[in-house]
């Protein structure tokens, strides 16, 4: 046993750097990423440590072992003098400057930014910590892997059709776990792109959440953590946490991006709106922070707001009007257009409305180092994704209708939007 143990602690010290390097493409914290490896080799050479003092029962010399763990950490450092990455030595920025580079990111011209609630996207597999009994091959709706299967590969289509490159950034609604969100990424298309994901569990009791995929050659995750919503005094109330993302594009141009999937208006629009003002104020909250360091911060907000870009959650709270009617210091709803006109992303009873929305900060409205093309995005209607009905009404092609499976893409449609870089 002794002798495994030493042979883990060698192969971790030798490959320190791969470690790191992986749960950093992995959407890893940077710190994370690169302490993990030293808490390996610590741990790793403690057991020795403590398996030796047990098994030899010396009475003397005792002290030699307990050296055990500083030799393999002090050995660990010879062979990887980068230790000093998360150091003081240098700075977050000089480091992510001399990794550029080493590997310069790619131009994201013509790879779109992609928001889309996908309808349920669960595995097969019953978890117990959350309420997910009813998508598996005993529950109610006869969730197995044939479906599974159908289903990953027509999200795929779906995130793949707008324009002639796979999406830079993906974010997604109701995904169940990472593993899912790996799946997708491997299917169809979207696998001829080296995708990473930022994700976090969130407490909602149904177990689904929000992520991100984004673009590995032409995406450089710096920092990614979820955002809590929650009502003080109330530990009853449990749902999506925000997905907060901070990167840089080609040139060291940096983005903000925050994916949202706010509260349902289950028992009704006004008797739920507080649950998504208090979403909506804390979403508010983070972006001023950021704002308040960075005056000229690029951010995108995308999600499934479950409001409607003329509600007091968007207009409000938010500050996010259309482009005709937004002041220099506001936020630009860019899905205000096709709610005005009565088009969207989800039908509820016959009528469309966008719920799902992709709202941009003022500087990427001026667009002096980075912006959006023609100022507008797009909603994915695509005759393949529509239900038409014995009317002649359309609506999303959806999985599940309560317990019934119809076979379709997801009960909303993507929206999406394309990033351009802006020369002074």
């Amino acid at each position: 046993m002794t002798f495994i143990y030493l042979v883990l602690s060698f192969l971790v010290v030798f490959s320190n750097q791969a470690i790191s390097a992986a749960l950093l493409n992995w959407g890893f914290d940077r710190t994370i990423s690169l302490l993990t490896p030293w808490i390996l080799v610590f741990v790793l050479s403690f057991t020795i440590m403590y398996v030796l003092l047990k098994k030899l029962r010396l009475q003397k010399g005792k002290w030699f072992l307990t050296l055990i763990p500083i030799l393999f950490l002090g050995f660990n450092y010879l062979i990887n003098p980068s230790f000093e990455l998360v150091s003081a030595d240098k700075s977050e920025k000089t480091l992510t400057e001399e990794r550029l580079k080493k590997t310069p990111l790619k131009n994201f011209g013509g790879h779109p930014v992609l928001f889309y609630n996908v309808e349920n996207l669960f595995d097969t597999i019953n978890d117990p910590r959350t309420n997910d009994d009813e998508f598996t091959p005993d529950g109610s709706k006869k969730w197995n892997s044939k479906r599974y299967s159908d289903k990953l590969t027509k999200l795929s289509e779906v995130i793949t059709t707008p324009g002639n490159h796979n999406p830079l950034l993906i974010g997604l609604a109701e995904i169940e776990n990472r593993f899912v969100i790996l799946d997708l990424i491997q299917t169809g298309k979207l696998s001829n792109t080296k995708y990473r994901i930022a994700h976090f569990d969130s407490p909602d009791m149904r177990g689904i959440d929000v992520a991100l995929a984004f673009d590995l050659e032409r995406f450089f995750l710096l920092h990614s953590e979820a955002v809590p919503v929650r009502i003080k005094g109330n530990e009853k109330f449990k749902t999506r946490d925000i997905l907060y993302v901070k990167g840089f594009l080609k040139d060291s141009v940096e983005l903000h991006v925050f994916v949202n999937h706010w509260s349902s208006r289950r028992g009704g629009q006004s008797e739920s709106e507080h649950k998504r003002i208090l979403a909506a104020s804390t979403l508010k909250n983070k972006s001023d922070s950021i704002l308040s360091i960075s005056p000229n911060a690029n951010i995108i907000f995308m999600g499934d707001f479950n409001d409607y870009p003329t509600n007091k959650s968007i207009v409000d709270i938010l500050d996010a009007k259309s482009f005709e009617t937004s002041k220099n210091d506001e936020f630009v709803n860019l899905l205000a257009p096709y709610h005005s006109q009565g088009k969207g992303t989800h039908n509820y009873r016959g009528e469309w409305g966008a719920l799902d929305q992709i709202i941009i900060s003022p500087a990427l409205v001026r667009g002096k180092t980075l912006g959006v093309k023609d100022k507008k995005a797009h909603v994915l209607y695509e005759d393949f994704l529509l239900y038409e009905h014995p009317s002649g009404d359309k609506t999303p092609s959806k999985t599940y209708g309560g317990p019934n499976y119809y076979g379709g893409y997801s009960d909303h449609l993507a929206v999406y939007t394309f990033l351009e870089a802006v020369s002074e």
